[in-house]
């Protein structure tokens, strides 16, 4: 059935077909080629824009909000307004207890430290943290390992440093695994050294057992804040609220008070970006299949305009024996040729401008886009569109071929 295919006579006649008028036949490749180049780039840019989102909260429980304590603007129960709310150790254990649909809590202190090693120093932020912490939001260590349970438990004076750290209170080289510096002139031992994420969230410089902190800085049962991750059916939004109902009724809040409580959720914000990507690639699906379809009617067009010119040259053929399967046949097949040839062009040069826009924007680790590029499983679903438009488009003046009879056909000038 597709010998003709492999038919040395069936190209040459798709040849001079496609090269009989050169102009006309470039212009109507352009659509196509630029349906399937915006559909390319497009795609690529916004996978390029998903990367890039992962990267920043891929160390992230992304089903996550953050909580603290502010000042109360409203008088409740005898409190007067303007009161510092300070949340406590219980108040993490009891959201953990009774809010449906929560994973993890994770209690968070933090302060400064004035940190010195030998004659080099420097001020930065040191957490009082669990190991779980490295569960909710993973640590890319570079050296050693992070907190864990006998810390915690042994109130260990430990810590785990930023990669920035080491290299401002180190000398150049030197191990920093077992090395002891000063944190507010007290001796910690450092156990790990990690990589700061680019998230523009919560950060600390150093980590250090949660108990050890709460111990020297005389914390007792408060902590700065709280993360809360959510498990993945349940909304982050509705805990949110669940969470901070029962803090106010804790702590004495008169609820309608907006201000005594801060949050950030960072489950909403994810939601709104991987919404806003979804329908990106939506749009640029639409506008690439639909910018295809009109380059694909405007083969059909110059086709049936080629039939039109081509009407006597059809009843030679059909008067020596073409049958008018093997009329169709043909011109089906110039149509695919040139929907797959301008489309080939099109990924092809959707391809370089990728390799552009990763070269110009996808460096760095402040890169807008990251690894902007499309799959092969895509590109095989742009061919399939391509062959089955060419086909389909190639139908109509393929049949408008065969209505004429041979002998009308011949009488053509």
């Amino acid at each position: 059935m597709f010998r003709f295919l492999f038919d040395r006579d069936t190209w040459q006649e798709v040849y001079e077909s496609i090269t009989k008028n050169k102009l006309r036949t470039i212009i109507t490749m352009v659509g196509v080629w630029w349906g399937i180049l915006l559909l390319v780039g497009l795609l690529g840019a916004a996978r390029g824009m998903e990367n890039k989102f992962n990267r920043v909260f891929g160390d992230f429980a992304t089903n996550s909000v953050f909580i603290w304590g502010q000042r109360t603007s409203k008088p409740f129960k005898g409190f007067q307004e303007g009161r510092r709310v300070r949340l406590k150790l219980s108040d993490a254990r009891k959201i953990q207890s009774s809010v449906e649909g929560i994973e993890f809590v994770v209690p968070r202190n933090q302060s400064q430290g004035f940190v010195v090693n030998g004659e080099l120093s420097g001020t930065f932020n040191v957490a009082g943290d669990l190991p779980l912490l490295d569960v909710v939001q993973k640590k890319n260590l570079i050296k050693g390992r992070f907190i864990n349970q006998n810390d915690i438990d042994l109130r260990r004076k430990v810590a785990v440093i930023s990669e920035d750290i080491y290299k401002q209170v180190f000398e150049k080289d030197v191990e920093p695994i077992g090395k002891m510096i000063k944190i507010n002139s007290l001796n910690f031992q450092v156990i790990g050294v990690f990589e700061v994420s680019n998230f523009g969230g919560p950060q600390s410089d150093i980590h250090i057992p949660f108990d050890t902190f709460q111990h020297i800085y005389s914390q007792g049962d408060r902590i700065g804040w709280m993360m809360i991750t959510g498990k993945p059916e349940y909304s982050i939004k509705q805990i949110e609220k669940d969470a901070q109902l029962l803090l106010k009724n804790l702590n004495k809040i008169h609820p309608k008070d907006k201000r005594a409580l801060g949050s950030y959720n960072l489950g909403a914000d994810f939601k709104k970006v991987t919404g806003f990507l979804i329908g990106m690639q939506f749009l640029t699906w639409f506008v690439g299949i639909a910018t295809l379809i009109a380059g694909v009617f405007a083969i059909g067009n110059i086709l049936l305009i080629t039939v039109k010119e081509r009407t006597k040259e059809i009843g030679v053929r059909r008067a020596l024996g073409a049958t008018p399967f093997e009329i169709k046949r043909q011109i089906v097949v110039e149509a695919v040729t040139l929907t797959l040839v301008a489309g080939l062009m099109g990924i092809i040069s959707g391809g370089w401008i990728l390799i552009f826009l990763d070269s110009s924007f996808g460096q760095g680790d402040d890169a807008a886009l990251v690894n902007a590029s499309v799959s092969l499983l895509i590109v095989f679903i742009a061919l399939l569109i391509l062959v089955a438009l060419g086909t389909l488009i190639g139908l109509i003046p393929a049949f408008k071929a065969t209505s004429v009879k041979p002998i009308e056909a011949l009488r053509e000038e």
